[in-house]
């Protein structure tokens, strides 16, 4: 089985830039190419994220986003990175069930968020 996360983009190598750039700790590449889509692929099982060309930009709040651990305690300075990128902050940091995250918009306005998982204690053998 394998996940496809469809983004519809107007400058789709524009957003490519970005989410490269965005996804690089995970290891993402160009993939497939052929108009109107251009994929981007990390290691097996990441999910592929698959750019598609359309004529209208984003209207309104997704209903579907993407939810990114970069494996680090610092959303602040995660969220620095991806804004220098182009990225535009949205919300404060929020917190809930031990998981802490702010919410970002790509350059296109698409909105996703950089989340850190709640700490598990592991038990001493």
């Amino acid at each position: 089985m394998q996940i496809v996360v469809t983004l519809d983009c107007v400058d789709i190598e524009a957003q490519a830039g970005f989410w490269l750039a965005a996804l690089a700790p995970l290891e993402y590449r160009r993939g497939f190419e052929g108009p109107p889509y251009l994929s981007l692929v990390g290691p097996p099982p990441a999910p592929i994220l698959l750019l598609q060309r359309v004529a209208e930009s984003k209207q309104v709040k997704n209903r579907m986003h993407l939810d990114l651990d970069f494996d680090t305690e610092d959303l602040d300075t995660e969220v620095e990175r991806l804004q220098q990128l182009g990225a535009r902050r949205i919300s404060r940091e929020q917190s809930e069930h031990g998981f802490r995250w702010v919410v970002v918009a790509d350059p296109e306005g698409n909105e996703f968020c950089v989340f850190v998982p709640p700490t598990v204690a592991v038990p001493e053998t």
